[in-house]
């Protein structure tokens, strides 16, 4: 007898073939049947009129302390999410050295939130064996992050590591990808990956082809500097002799609208050379990330107190305002790029200024009779650095055309979200692939949707037997109704559920019954599928 059997459902199998009429049957975990069922089961579920696709895999969020916090994953679940993958864009919780905690923790936090307790890991092996034992309700796999690599090392300085250093750095990525760690994650518009040369992360990433690890990067500038910078991380990943995945591609501010195109013109012709490029894309033509990334990289040196300390110095306060003032060649200036209007203040800490989440800084600077510089200097100061925002800088057509890019997969971004108003992605960005870019806008079939968030994914990040509905897989599922589903959350009101996903099975265990989380805490911690050649 099999444990479960989803009936007379549209099977979306995650490959990209096309959608047919079926029964999926699963037990101990798995699929096991597929096409007609007929076999008896300790449920049976009518899935008559919708779609059952795999568990869909979220590629790039920061859900690296939420997911302890909040093992339940709601948020996810509710929007058919079974995978999350994280340590993104070099910013993780560990490696965590006890003497540089502090700056680690502000540095994380605006991303990933923080914690009420002490965190118990120092290596990457051992967070990941603590986020296992949580029995969180969705599976987790991670990156080794650059930043934090570089903190457990370097702390904040902007210099070039040494010798002795760097290879303490590759001992450190090594213990993570023997871990299980998908591979090595940088962040080069914050510091202190914005203080790292090209060549010193080719160096550092001599580790990876031992463990088939792949690169994953958030770039030094997707702005005006967008194209060098994808140029840049080719050329390290091409030095390095490994793969490629570049994060949230876009083109930022309404003057470099355009060039999305040119640079998937860039990874064309990476891959043409033989390269293993692809890219993500979250389905929103605004982003978020923290206020500390406006500012100038030489700001940031000695970790956030020390940021905090210069815009105590009248001469320092002049010299930031001076510089965000006029576009950078060795920098991309946020500001100038997309304006202080469509910089949205997003979560606060202190009670003080809650009332100015949703509110740009523009708008703050005028309630407070201030220069936005100066606003903006004042809220770092007032917040202990811990502000996050939503910025709204890119053109509808890019993100249409990188959706549907064929080497293009889509993931949320989402952040940390316990306060204040989080960008809408958080909660909506799989529903809304459905809503918009297959009903709507027909950007993609139903089928090309499926796969970006399912097989491609597992593929890409080596989760092992999944993403796809084929015996002997993992019986991650999601089912949803194709001509309703639909996200809801807004700018406005961000924490609002999707309509229209009824189930979502998590390791052949019902986790979502007819929109409501039935409490199973079925995920795992997924270890990389490495095909280490040592």
């Amino acid at each position: 007898m099999l444990d479960l059997i989803l009936k007379n459902g549209k099977i979306v199998d995650g490959s990209g073939n096309p959608w047919y009429n079926g029964d999926v049957g699963v037990k101990d975990g798995l699929i096991v049947a597929i096409g007609r069922v007929d076999q008896e089961a300790g449920q049976i579920i009518d899935a008559a009129r919708k779609v059952i696709s795999p568990g869909f895999i979220d590629g790039h969020c920061h859900s690296d302390l939420m997911i302890i916090d909040h093992p339940h994953s709601e948020i996810k679940l509710q929007q058919g999410v079974t995978t999350e993958v994280v340590g993104n864009c070099g910013l993780a919780p560990a490696p965590f050295v006890r003497e540089k905690a502090q700056l680690l923790q502000t540095y994380v936090q605006p991303v990933l939130g923080s914690t009420s307790w002490e965190w118990p890991w120092e290596t990457v092996s051992q967070y990941m064996d603590f986020v296992g034992r949580s029995n969180p309700s969705e599976h987790i796999a991670t990156y080794v992050a650059h930043g934090a690599l570089r903190i457990a090392v370097m702390g904040f300085e902007n210099r070039p590591a040494s010798k002795n250093e760097l290879e303490r750095m590759k001992t450190l990525l090594e213990e993570g990808l023997r871990a299980g760690a998908i591979g090595l994650s940088i962040g080069l518009l914050y510091a202190p990956g914005s203080y790292t040369s090209r060549d010193e992360l080719a160096e550092l990433c001599s580790v990876l082809p031992k463990y088939n690890g792949l690169l994953s990067t958030h770039i030094r500038g997707e702005g005006n500097n967008l194209l060098p910078s994808v140029a840049e991380v080719i050329w390290i990943a091409e030095r390095a002799g490994i793969s490629l995945h570049i994060s949230h591609l876009k083109a930022a501010g309404r003057a470099n609208w355009g060039k999305a195109l040119d640079a998937l013109e860039l990874v064309e012709a990476a891959r043409a050379r033989g390269m293993d490029v692809t890219v993500d894309v979250y389905p929103y033509a605004a982003g978020s990330t923290t206020l500390t990334t406006v500012l100038p990289p030489w700001v940031l040196e000695g970790g956030i107190e020390a940021t905090l300390e210069a815009f105590r110095d009248k001469a320092l306060r002049m010299r930031i305002k001076e510089e965000l003032g006029r576009e950078q060649d060795t920098w991309d200036n946020l500001v100038c790029s997309t304006g202080w209007t469509s910089i949205i203040l997003s979560s606060m800490q202190t009670d003080a200024n809650k009332t100015l989440e949703g509110k740009s800084i523009a708008e703050v600077a005028e309630l407070r009779g201030q220069h936005p510089v100066d606003c903006m200097m004042d809220l770092l100061l007032e917040e202990k650095g811990q502000i996050a925002i939503v910025y709204f800088h890119m053109s509808d057509d890019d993100v249409k055309q990188v959706i549907g890019y064929e080497k293009s997969l889509i993931a949320s971004d989402s952040l940390n979200c316990e306060i204040g108003k989080p960008h809408p992605r958080t909660y909506g960005t799989f529903p809304r692939v459905f809503a918009k870019y297959v009903r709507e806008d027909k950007v993609l079939s139903l089928e090309q949707a499926v796969r970006k968030l399912t097989s491609f994914p597992a593929q890409r990040f080596k989760l092992g037997k999944r993403g796809l509905l084929v015996p002997g897989y993992a019986a991650d599922i999601t089912v949803f109704d194709p001509d309703a589903i639909q996200d809801t959350a807004t700018f406005e009101e961000p924490r609002q559920y999707p309509a229209s996903i009824s189930h979502v099975i998590v390791s052949g265990q019902l986790t979502l019954s007819h929109g409501v989380h039935t409490h199973k805490r079925e995920g795992q911690l997924i270890r990389a599928q490495h095909c280490c050649t040592h």
